[in-house]
């Protein structure tokens, strides 16, 4: 499909995945405006970006000696564990070899190329730039690669399906008012009618999706719900280590809860969570993450109060029967860097009813 709406960035998909395989430092060899807003938000998580800003003189003449000369800078100033080098439009275009550069470099510390441009219409193809060479070079198994590839498919599968990359164009959204869909769903909580409270939540962005959930447990301790969440132990480093933490904060704060699939399985799992609905058979649903996994043949006959991070998601949730959409709006921002549960909206919209 041409799409006419901005799309993710196989860039950004490398850079985030450079994180969640342990890199420390993260060279683009690009232009210094290159995925800056990223970078910069990445920064704020751990992961230093730094780039050879290339310019006019090296898109005729090349930029390997500036490449050698930042990593040999960078292994010194940061003492990293690991290294990668993005890359992009400019550096594909010229035809840069980036292995070249590093061999050259005479740098001991592991690093990889994850050769990559933005010209791809999927992101994905960043994802997989960044995790083959992670093989090659043993930072994680054939096995784990393998299992990478499928979670990506599925995930793509789910956003053209039903997802923001469903149509050309969707037309960004608020969706419903936080207070009214939080009233709503109180009001069912403590009618005594069975509920279910789900988070299919991408990643990071778990930190603040499972506020929602922590949120409705606080309020309505005594409800007739259950709890179900993708925090099982798998995946790579960060994604691993994301999900222990939050997994051990909302036990710590009292919340019964059940596992199904980990933090990077969210576009997989859509089965698995609607056969887990019809077998309880609930009143009313709360999914937060990425709700628009799970195919509206699970959720018919059901009031469902779903919660995503995205404007462009709240006409396809409309278009599954979700009767009440809501959108965290920079949500993602606020989860970058973060070690615990943080607040969301409606969370704290229920809290104060």
């Amino acid at each position: 499909m041409h799409y006419i709406q901005p799309r993710p960035s196989s860039i950004v998909a490398a850079l985030y995945t450079a994180r969640d395989l342990g890199v420390d430092v993260a060279i683009l060899h690009g232009p210094s405006g290159c995925s800056f807003k990223h970078a910069r938000l990445l920064e704020e998580d751990g992961l230093r970006v730094v780039t050879t800003s290339l310019s006019d003189n090296e898109f005729i003449f090349g930029g390997q000696p500036i490449l050698e000369d930042l990593l040999r800078y960078a292994e010194e100033t940061f003492t990293p564990y690991r290294m990668a080098v993005i890359g992009t439009c400019v550096s594909m275009i010229i035809g840069e070899d980036m292995q070249a550069a590093i061999d050259a470099s005479g740098i001991s510390t592991p690093t990889i190329p994850m050769d990559i441009h933005a010209g791809f219409s999927e992101n994905i193809d960043g994802v997989i730039a960044a995790l083959e060479p992670a093989a090659r070079a043993g930072w994680i198994s054939e096995e784990e690669l393998a299992r990478q590839q499928v979670l990506l498919a599925g995930a793509n599968q789910v956003e053209k399906l039903r997802g923001a990359a469903s149509k050309r164009y969707i037309e960004p959204e608020r969706g419903d008012l936080k207070h009214i869909a939080a009233t709503d769903l109180l009001s069912l909580a403590r009618s005594g009618k069975k509920g279910m409270a789900v988070m299919n939540a991408k990643k990071e962005t778990a930190y603040m999706f499972i506020d929602a959930l922590l949120a409705l447990h606080e309020v309505a301790p005594d409800a007739d719900i259950t709890y179900l969440v993708n925090l099982d132990d798998r995946g790579l480093p960060k994604v691993r280590a994301d999900a222990e933490r939050i997994l051990t904060e909302a036990k710590e704060r009292g919340l019964p809860i059940t596992i199904l699939g980990s933090l990077d399985e969210y576009g997989i799992i859509g089965d698995a969570i609607g056969e887990a609905i019809c077998a309880r058979n609930p009143d009313y649903l709360l999914i937060v993450g990425v709700p628009h996994a799970v195919e509206s043949r699970y959720t018919e006959g059901v009031e469902v109060f779903s919660i995503t991070n995205g404007p462009r998601q709240v006409a396809p949730l409309r278009e599954l029967g979700h009767q009440h959409v809501m959108v965290e709006i920079d949500l993602h921002p606020k989860t970058l860097g973060v070690r615990s549960i943080v607040e969301s909206e409606f969370g704290a919209v229920l809290r104060s009813l």
